[in-house]
């Protein structure tokens, strides 16, 4: 067969060979995300329909090429997108839990600080080697690369191409009706491994936001409105003070049915749930999520009106402000706090907390004391007592305090870490998996203890306090419905804690409930969400209205509030007090060291040398140590709080607040920015 005869085969049965090659390219996708050829064979043996329509997808994707001449450049293009798509979602897997999503591709601009980000030095050279080499290759074979040499018939070939688009829309609609697919994602990363990264991603692009209700107007929102007018007027007596404290990963691994665990982890948490207002937690999310509890119980709004897998902080809250707990009770004199003893840029809080009406954040930067860390690197909780405690006594006025632990977090260690565990764990189906529950108890044990110091601390406090504690989701741990005696896996617990005497009230909440039911429990009936919550909980088409009231106060005209949106970005403060440079004193002419003395330093602060980062020694709130360099006349220093993950990433300059010297042989001229 010569060459010729060769290409008309290869035409006639195009199709047929394009249906193979996608399939080939879609397993190694798979295989390039689940960082194993084995894990995406089992996926295409086990899951053959949902492996055909992902194939399919990619297919679909192919069938502009029948619209060129230049067919074998546009299926290599094509191609090359889907591979650069699978390569960028294994590298970041191998970096975080979450897979990339649609809110990723609005930072492809920055895609320099992304590559930084995932990737060594040599990494990020290597990456825009490997980019400009597929380029020249696709220039190559745009040039070189044989091109159709039949009739191109337009009004055959694109009737044939929409029909293939529109077929693939109603197979995706009857994949979605016989539950091959499904549009709700509880976890986005157990999401992407059941159903495929080509469906995944696209409807983490494509579907997001809440869509317009079909009855949607101005009369619709006033008779919604008008079933709250039952509701007393909020109390005009002093107000408590109001804490929630989100605890990562936090549940009762007793719950669990195969674990044998030598002692109970949590019995403060377990005394307080038979002690006071209790129940379980629906929460939207498991085994990962933490940002979208936070979302439902700051704002009274239910995820599962959104896109699926779709966290509001990456999506509308980076665009508007959004009527929230904090926003309507500082309407009533209270202040508004949050903290999180990790980094202030995970989950962009730094940015989306003043689009939630804070006024100050302090994140772990801020956090005077020497982090101590558990052995996966993360904050533990202790340190959080001392900041709540500070964020009530440096105002007159009641506070709401929001509280976001992260000691829980996972990923568990497969392997024994353990020296001498104070509570032991067996039972489970394999031993490495005993080890990760081993080591989870161990850190909800020291979460526990937490609860116990705070509350104490609390019960001596002179003001009326509130405290709701509750964990965000389960645990990474791959349970099932069959493996928990609840046998339900979207549900943590809480308890509402006080000072004061509230009567005790067991019912099962969603965290966008929860919000609304404690100010009801203290006498407050303010704010849309909230009072609709209040009026309409349990009631006939609740939920229905729901979804029509958050669609008019985030994506619709705000006929809730005349149109207009009445909550303006905050000028949030990171941290509560202002760091101050007050002198700089020359200890050891031999080597240059010099003494920073100042107020509120901690150990994420850090001094900037004319514009440079600078090594710098941290000993305690008002002294850090720089040596190496001689200080000259004039010479801009400045000290900064710097982020402490490993990609040194300092916060915005926006919400940082540093202290800059001049340097002067005679004196200091020092000027706060």
């Amino acid at each position: 067969m010569n060459k010729q005869k060769l290409c008309d085969f290869c035409n006639r049965i195009s199709l047929i060979l394009q249906a193979l090659g996608c399939a080939v390219m879609y397993f190694i996708i798979e295989a390039m995300s689940r960082h194993s050829f084995a894990e995406a064979w089992h996926f295409m043996v086990n899951k053959p329909l949902v492996f055909a329509y992902n194939a399919g997808f990619i297919f679909t994707t192919m069938l502009i090429s029948y619209l060129f001449r230049r067919r074998v450049f546009w299926r290599a293009f094509i191609s090359v997108f889907w591979l650069l798509l699978g390569i960028t979602n294994g590298i970041l897997l191998m970096n975080r839990v979450t897979p990339f999503t649609g809110p990723d591709i609005a930072m492809v601009t920055d895609g320099l600080a992304i590559a930084k980000k995932y990737l060594p030095s040599y990494g990020v050279t290597l990456v825009y080697i490997v980019l400009g080499i597929l380029a020249l290759i696709l220039l190559g074979m745009f040039i070189k690369a044989p091109k159709y040499k039949g009739p191109l018939k337009y009004r055959y070939n694109i009737p044939l191409v929409l029909a293939g688009v529109l077929a693939f829309g109603g197979i995706t609609q009857l994949a979605l009706e016989k539950r091959v697919l499904s549009n709700y994602f509880g976890n986005i990363a157990f999401a992407y491994e059941d159903y495929g990264y080509p469906y995944c991603l696209a409807t983490t692009i494509f579907n997001t936001g809440i869509s317009c209700p079909r009855d949607y107007s101005p009369e619709e929102i006033d008779r919604i409105q008008n079933t709250e007018e039952n509701l007393p007027k909020t109390k005009e007596e002093k107000k408590p003070n109001i804490l929630f404290l989100q605890l990562e990963s936090f549940f009762d691994p007793t719950l669990v049915n195969y674990l044998n665990i030598s002692e109970d982890p949590i019995p403060t948490f377990r005394k307080l749930i038979k002690e006071y207002s209790s129940g379980y937690f629906k929460v939207p999310s498991v085994g990962a999520g933490t940002a979208n509890t936070e979302f439902e119980t700051i704002t009274g709004m239910s995820l599962h009106y959104f896109g699926p897998g779709e966290y509001p902080y990456k999506s509308i809250l980076k665009e508007t402000t959004c009527e929230s707990a904090p926003y309507v009770l500082k309407d009533l004199g209270y202040a508004t706090h949050a903290i999180h003893n990790n980094e202030a840029n995970f989950y962009g809080r730094r940015s989306i907390f003043p689009n939630l009406g804070f006024d100050t954040f302090t994140s772990e930067e801020y956090m005077a004391e020497e982090d101590e860390k558990n052995l996966l690197g993360w904050v533990k909780d202790e340190i959080l007592t001392d900041e709540i405690i500070k964020c009530m006594d440096a105002t007159e006025e009641p506070d709401y305090v929001y509280t976001i632990s992260v000691q829980g977090h996972g990923d568990y260690p497969a392997e024994p870490v353990l020296n001498d565990p104070e509570i032991t764990v067996s039972g489970s189906p394999t031993e490495e998996q005993n080890n990760k529950w081993e080591y989870y108890v161990n850190e909800i044990r020291a979460m526990d203890n937490f609860v116990k110091e705070l509350t104490d601390a609390l019960s001596e406090y002179p003001e009326d306090v509130v405290l709701v504690m509750y964990g965000d989701h389960l645990p990474t741990m791959d349970l099932t419905v069959e493996d928990v005696k609840n046998k339900y896996l979207f549900q943590t617990e809480y308890v509402i804690w006080d000072n004061f005497g509230l009567e005790k009230k067991d019912v099962n909440l969603a965290a966008y409930q929860m919000a609304a039911e404690v100010l009801d429990r203290v006498g407050i009936h303010e704010g849309t969400v909230f009072r609709y919550h209040q009026a309409r909980r349990n009631t006939k088409n609740y939920q229905v209205d729901l979804e029509t009231l958050q669609y008019d106060l985030l994506y619709g005209e705000r006929y809730a509030y005349d149109g207009e949106n009445p909550f303006e970005r905050t000028k949030m403060k990171m941290g509560l007090y202002d760091v101050t440079l007050d002198s700089i004193s020359l200890v050891s002419p031999s080597d240059f060291t010099y003494y920073i003395h100042g107020t509120n330093f901690t150990p994420s602060s850090q001094v900037k040398l004319n514009g440079d980062w600078y090594d710098t020694v941290y000993v305690n709130p008002t002294t850090l140590i720089i040596s190496g360099t001689e200080l000259t006349d004039f010479d801009r220093l400045s000290v900064v709080q710097r982020s402490n993950s490993s990609t040194r990433k300092a916060l915005s300059k926006s919400y940082d607040r540093s202290c800059y010297a001049l340097f002067d042989e005679n004196k200091w001229k020092l000027n706060k920015e």
